[in-house]
């Protein structure tokens, strides 16, 4: 697989041709395999026998895989995203209440609010550039969920520019030299354990001061390793997908101009557009990683025991075996698109995803109720892809905004 990734589409038709599950070189020349079909994802993702603890890939630890591997990040991580059974559920119960769908409905006049300071910002952009045009992603994608995810954190604004730049290089950034990934894991591990340090010293009404607070039914704690995971785990995924969502939903309707105006006619939702996005293009291509305690049947293909298996979101989310021979078409009105994987299965579906939803749907819907006549400022052609098989979106989104 390549590192540098790229539109993920032509390669997944090539691959589920050949089945639900394929067998794989990842970057660094490490076999694995991703699964591919909608069903075989959903059987895999809530398999007992798959584990996200990656005590489970032996040749991460025997000397099979080199010391320098580019995603020995991943399999390396800390977090509830990497545990398995009771730690997992330890460590999903002291962040879950946070997310729930009453505690995140509460944020929606504060994230209203900061998409509509967003929104100036973008507008001031575009009219003092020579030609009307303002990125998308720099000015309105990025700022909104990285700065409601903060705020919940209680990070400085002062750090909320260069925790994009590390997160960007270690999860979104497949491509670049390993001594670098390493340079910026230890940055954003030191920066994160700063923020910290300050809530500890200073609590508040944020999720990091109540992560420190917080005890189990038998008095237990967060270890420092556990809370510094937690936390760049929210942090990274709590703005990194949403982003890519924001701007391939935009990308999406302003290439699909009838599916905006059922939008903007009444005759589908933003909550439609969101479910149709994810299906379509969702923000993450492939995701890492999962490996079968024993050998494992999946949709009739032999998993071998310890294998780093990929979950194929974007491949599931245009599987013609359950979206229909029509799959590879955007349109909001679709039956079952809210089937979507996009946000996982089982004990390890996001956490975040609601949050999510709110985000993108108020984004687009503040976006595109002041802006009805936004367009792409180039052809979608010319968007430059992100260089990474895990994050799927572009780098820049040029846009202009037309009449309000």
């Amino acid at each position: 697989m390549d590192p540098a990734g790229g539109c993920p589409h032509a390669l997944n038709a090539r691959l589920r041709a050949e089945g639900t599950v394929a067998e794989v070189v990842l970057p660094g020349g490490v076999p694995g395999a991703v699964v591919l079909g909608h069903e075989a994802l959903k059987e895999f993702l809530a398999h007992p026998d798959a584990a996200k603890d990656a005590r489970h890939f032996p040749g991460l630890h025997d000397g099979t895989v080199p010391a320098d591997w580019p995603l020995r990040v991943f399999a390396n991580a800390q977090g509830m995203h990497t545990a398995d059974g009771a730690d997992h559920r330890r460590l999903r119960s002291l962040v879950g209440n946070a997310f729930t769908a009453r505690q995140v409905e509460r944020l929606r006049p504060r994230v209203e609010e900061l998409a509509d300071e967003l929104l100036d910002g973008l507008a001031r952009a575009a009219e003092g550039s020579a030609d009307g045009v303002a990125d998308l992603r720099t000015h309105f994608a990025l700022p909104l969920p990285m700065g409601v995810i903060c705020e919940l954190l209680g990070v400085d604004p002062r750090h909320r520019g260069r925790l994009h730049e590390l997160s960007h290089t270690v999860i979104i950034s497949t491509d670049i030299p390993p001594a670098e990934v390493v340079a910026a894991v230890r940055e954003l591990v030191e920066l994160i354990a700063t923020i910290a340090a300050a809530r500890r010293a200073d609590p508040g009404e944020d999720l990091t001061s109540a992560l420190i607070a917080a005890r189990d039914g038998d008095g237990d704690r967060l270890s420092e390793a556990e809370l510094i995971g937690t936390m760049r785990l929210m942090l990274v995924a709590g703005h990194e997908t949403t982003l890519n969502l924001i701007s391939n939903a935009v990308r999406a309707l302003c290439t699909h101009r009838d599916q905006l105006d059922l939008v903007l006619d009444g005759r589908a939702s933003w909550s439609d557009v969101v479910d149709e996005t994810l299906r379509w293009d969702g923000p993450v291509s492939w995701f890492p990683f999962r490996y079968p305690t024993r050998d494992l049947s999946v949709d009739g293909t032999l998993i071998p025991r310890g294998t780093p298996v990929l979950a194929g979101y974007t491949a599931a989310g245009r599987d013609p075996a359950v979206h229909g021979p029509d799959a590879d078409r955007f349109d909001v009105t679709r039956p079952g698109a809210a089937r979507n994987l996009s946000f996982g299965h089982g004990a390890h579906y996001c956490v975040g995803a609601p949050l999510a939803r709110l985000e993108a749907t108020i984004a687009l819907e503040r976006l595109f109720t002041r802006f009805p006549g936004l367009d792409l400022a180039v052809p979608e052609t010319e968007l430059p892809h992100q260089r990474s098989f895990i994050g799927n979106s572009v780098e820049a989104l040029p846009v202009r905004l037309g009449k309000p």
